[in-house]
This record gives structure tokens, sequence and C-alpha cells, in this order.
């Protein structure tokens, strides 16, 4: 257990102390706005080029590793969004719902942690994850606002932002450069590839110091009773949901297998709280499923690392 705690400790720690020092020293929230620009055009685009350029292509193409994970994450958002129909939620608010409980972390947290777990080889799995789960999620975001009225664009004006947010976010144009140069088998030079070092490294520890400065940043002034739910399906029926799918659609590598089950154990996204905020729908709700998935997962990540590392959970649950 000591090596979970020396684990996760330091990991939740360089949230905590963001969380801390936004409590102290009174920054406005405009104040992180270069931390954020560095964190998600520079350091992790970095980190995920570097990882899969120096991947054998072959390893790149695992469709059915893709699938069941995006399949997974896609099941929990239909049971949500569902479960908020059949109560009178409406489709604009099932939709933020149904994304609050399956769209976790996986950008902020997601390649530090797994790295960090199970060693650099993660990197791969969560590039691939976190490209193909936000294909899903920029999809469905707009789509659905657009069946409730939210989203008065034109059609085609519509699929026009869905595709360039998609095709421009910099963390999909970084997995392309990578996989294009696994492909090539290109190499940067060395003085390009010790800046590509540098900025890797900086991209954990910056993005989660900036999680918690986001997160002091946001009081919670109540919790509603619909987090409950959301929480439960987000940290526990979403990991075993993927461990059970993954373990059926194939036999995939332990490092491969848990760096997925880990990805979906991770807290709601704060991008849920921005799409929240776009629409005008369920926003202060939306900030404390944020806020109090983050702190319950200390919890429940904290225990799935110490049944991954105990053996627990079997590398292939359906031998």
């Amino acid at each position: 257990m000591s090596d979970i705690a020396g684990l996760v400790l330091p990991f939740f720690g360089l949230i905590f102390i963001g969380f801390a020092v936004a409590r102290i020293t009174r920054q406005p929230v405009d104040a992180l706005g270069w931390m954020n620009t560095f964190v998600i055009y520079v350091a992790l685009p970095a980190l995920f080029f570097q990882l899969l350029a120096k991947t054998p292509f072959e390893d790149l193409t695992e469709w059915g590793f893709i699938f069941g994970s995006v399949f997974s994450t896609f099941l929990i958002f239909l049971a949500m969004f569902v479960a908020s129909l059949v109560m009178a939620g409406g489709i604009a608010e099932s939709t933020i719902k149904g994304l609050a409980a399956a769209y976790g972390n996986i950008g902020y947290m997601g390649p530090g942690l797994a790295v960090l777990a199970f060693g650099e080889q993660a990197a791969v799995p969560v590039a691939l994850i976190f490209c193909f789960e936000n294909v899903m999620h920029f999809t469905i975001a707009p789509m659905m606002m657009a069946l409730a009225g939210d989203d008065r664009r034109p059609w085609p004006q519509l699929l026009a932002g869905i595709v360039s947010r998609i095709a421009l976010h910099p963390f999909i144009i970084a997995t392309a450069f990578g996989v294009a140069a696994a492909y090539f088998e290109f190499h940067p030079p060395l003085p390009v590839d010790r800046l590509l070092s540098y900025l890797a490294n900086a991209a954990a520890p910056c993005a989660l110091f900036a999680m918690g400065v986001t997160l002091a940043l946001r009081p919670l002034k109540r919790v509603p009773a619909e987090i409950a739910p959301i929480a439960f399906l987000k940290l526990i029926v979403h990991p075993l949901l993927c461990y059970a799918v993954l373990s059926w659609v194939g036999n995939f590598s332990e490092i491969w297998l848990f760096s997925a089950v880990l990805l979906a154990a991770l807290p709601t996204a704060t991008n849920v709280f921005v799409i929240a905020q776009q629409y005008g729908v369920w926003v202060e709700r939306t900030s404390a499923t944020v806020l109090i998935t983050t702190c319950v997962s200390i919890a429940t990540v904290t225990g799935l690392l110490y049944m991954i590392r105990a053996g627990v959970l079997p590398l292939d649950l359906f031998p």
C-alpha cells in the first residue's frame, strides 16, 4: 500500500497545492490563462508527440482497443442521458448530465497519472483514448444542443464547427503528427528532441497545479442531489464497464488495459463545465460535479490502483 500512497499522494498533492495557492494569493481566474495555454497548446502536445513518435506504428492501430474504450464511455453517457430524460430533465440538461457522467478528466489528469502508474508506454493508449473520445464528446454536445434548440446555427455551419473543433484541437494535431512520425520512422534532431523532453516533463505538474487553481476559483454553494448518481456512474461504474468491455473485446497488454480503466475512473472533466457555460445549461451544478468527483476520486482512484497492483483485477476477465 505504501507504493500506492507514494504514487497517488504527490499526484493529488499537486492539485492540492494549486488549490491552496489560489486560496492564499486570491488571484483572479484570468491570471490562469497563460498557464492553461502553455499546458494545452505546448506541454501536453509535446508529450503526446514525443511518445507516439517513438512507438512502433502497428501498436497505434489497435481498433478493438479504441472501440472498447469509446463504446464503454458512450454507454455511460447514454445511461445518464436516458435516466435524466425519464426524470423530465429535457434534452439540453440531460446532455450535460450525460457528459458529466462519461467525460473524464483524461486531458489534464490522464497522461500524468497513467505515466506515473504504468510508465511511459501508457502515453500511447492514453493519447488514442483522448483523441477518439474527444471526437465523440465534441460531436455529441453541439448536435444534442441543436436538437434541444439551444444551438440555432444552420446545420452546415454546425457541422463545420464540429469538424474544425476536432481537427484543430492541439492534442489531436500533436497525435496526428506523432502517428505520422512513427509511420515514417522520423526522429527529430537532438536539440529538438531535448526541447520536447523539457516541455513533456512540465506537462503533468503544470496541468495538475492549474486544475487545483481552477477548482479553488469555483466556490461550491450547495451539493445537488443529482450529483450522487453521476459520481457513482463516473467513478465506479465507468471503470468497471471499461474493464469488462476491453476484457471481452480482445487480449490487450496489462499497460493498455489498465491505462484505459484508470482513465475511465477519472473525475468529471472541466471541459463539461465549459460546455455547460457555453450553452447556459446546468452551469452551477456542473461546477459542483467537477469539484465533488475530483475530491471523491482521491479515494476511488487510490482504491483502483491498489486493486491493480495487488492483482485483484485479473488481466483477462473472460479467459
